[in-house]
């Protein structure tokens, strides 16, 4: 018995004293293994480290993450002074090493969880000129045995102020777990109460959460769940409300099934009060099915390579042979429901549109119209119609048409598409193939 523990103790002491300088750089590659993995997935990311001093115990490092290139640098470049160089963002990180990283329990959030390591890193923001400027909270990190960067950025509830502009925001946590071996991401966060405010203006954000999971596919996009939540986000000038978002949520999912992508979103927006309309809502469900993921694949890699702010005629010529197999290959488009509510009433809209499969070799935009069959039942408010008419008399043309149908206090559209015939309200409307 005696043996037993003494064995028990010289363990013990060696997964104490001995692993964490073994593991000490087996998790400054994995740190580094996952900060390339998000640059690489970023493609916009350049991140390099500028010195990683380890220790038996603990190690310190510094990495710089720059905007290089890529259509985020080009955006951000047009909202800053002409010819002035985008900011470095810096990370500085104490990693505590070792199985059981004892070396952490002596900073805040130190935890005994086995693991190759713990962090803690602080955020800053280096200038073209050398200024720099530390930005608030932390970010606390666990490197698994796994290799997966666990990470959950803290922030306490405070402000700061320049003299012309006041930033304040509340108590808010993010967390992501990364694994650079499955491409596997998986975050949750909550951010509150934050605002910014200038002599003139002033934006507030109420409260963000939002929670998901992405898992990469070998066409270039990922695929997962997402959901988000906005409790409310007012903008105003000189002191007056110019506008502003009461509520959004945000539901969504894809999924990948034998090649073909299928994904659903539900949107829920309720607006502040607009001019003449008052306060609006939207509610949606809009789910499409049976996408070609390879399709989709090269006309989302096509696009993100034409640059932020593309000429239409260079964007049609580079994605129209990748539109043209996507829609070839066949797909559903839904909206099971899409409702405008306004204090007058609601309009509401069911649509279908689907693509059958076609030989994409032979496939145009003529044929499109053979291969595509829709349905639309739309409700309008009579209110809404009658404000319509008096705004511009001509609206009148679609009920003397009889595009718009009178039913008790509401206009309906009824609408099918088969083979380029269009029915409206039973009023049949052939298309011309001629057309395209």
């Amino acid at each position: 018995m005696k043996k037993g523990v003494v064995a028990l103790l010289i363990i013990l002491a060696l997964v104490v004293i001995v692993s964490p300088g073994i593991l000490g750089r087996l998790a400054e590659k994995s740190v580094d293994e996952n900060l390339n993995w998000a640059a690489a997935e970023s493609g916009d990311l350049v991140i390099s480290s500028d010195k990683f001093d380890r220790s038996w115990f603990s190690s310190e490092g510094r990495h710089r993450v720059e905007i290089k290139e890529g259509n985020l640098q080009a955006m951000l470049q047009e909202l800053g002074p002409p010819g002035d160089e985008l900011p470095v963002l810096l990370i500085n990180t104490h990693l505590d090493h070792g199985l059981i990283p004892v070396s952490s329990m002596s900073r805040e959030n130190g935890s005994l969880a086995p693991g190759l390591g713990s962090a803690v890193s602080t955020l800053s923001v280096e200038f073209s000129d050398g200024k720099t400027i530390e930005l608030p909270g932390k970010i606390y990190s666990n490197v698994t045995l796994r290799g997966e960067l666990e990470s959950s950025y803290e922030l306490e509830a405070g402000s700061r102020s320049d003299g012309r502009t006041k930033a304040a925001w509340g108590t808010s946590k993010v967390g992501v777990t990364t694994n650079p071996s499955s491409g596997d991401v998986k975050f949750a966060g909550n951010i509150r109460d934050v605002s910014f405010t200038d002599q003139s203006e002033s934006v507030e954000i109420n409260g963000l959460t939002f929670s998901g999971s992405q898992a990469p596919t070998k066409f270039g996009f990922a695929t997962g769940d997402i959901k988000m939540e906005v409790d409310g986000v007012s903008v105003s000038t000189n002191g007056v409300q110019a506008g502003g978002l009461r509520r959004m949520s945000v539901d969504g999912h894809t999924r990948l099934d034998n090649g073909r992508v299928n994904g659903q979103t539900i949107l829920n927006v309720e607006l502040s009060a607009l001019p003449t309309f008052g306060e609006v809502s939207v509610a949606g469900d809009i789910s499409v099915e049976g996408a070609d993921a390879e399709s989709l694949g090269k006309l989302i890699r096509k696009m993100e390579t034409l640059g932020p702010t593309p000429d239409e005629a260079l964007v049609y010529a580079a994605v129209e042979g990748d539109l043209k197999r996507l829609l070839a290959s066949g797909l559903e488009l839904r909206f099971d429901q899409l409702d405008v509510i306004l204090p007058m009433g609601s309009v509401t809209t069911a649509m279908k549109i689907k693509v059958l499969e076609k030989d994409a070799s032979t496939f145009d935009w003529s044929s499109l119209l053979l291969a595509t069959e829709a349905s639309a039942n739309i409700s309008v408010p009579e209110a809404l119609v009658d404000m319509a008419l008096q705004m511009n008399p001509q609206a009148g043309e679609a009920v003397s048409m009889g595009l718009l149908q009178k039913n008790g206090d509401v206009y309906e559209v009824n609408a099918e598409y088969k083979k380029a015939l269009l029915t409206i309200n039973g009023q049949p409307m052939p298309i011309p193939l001629g057309a395209l």
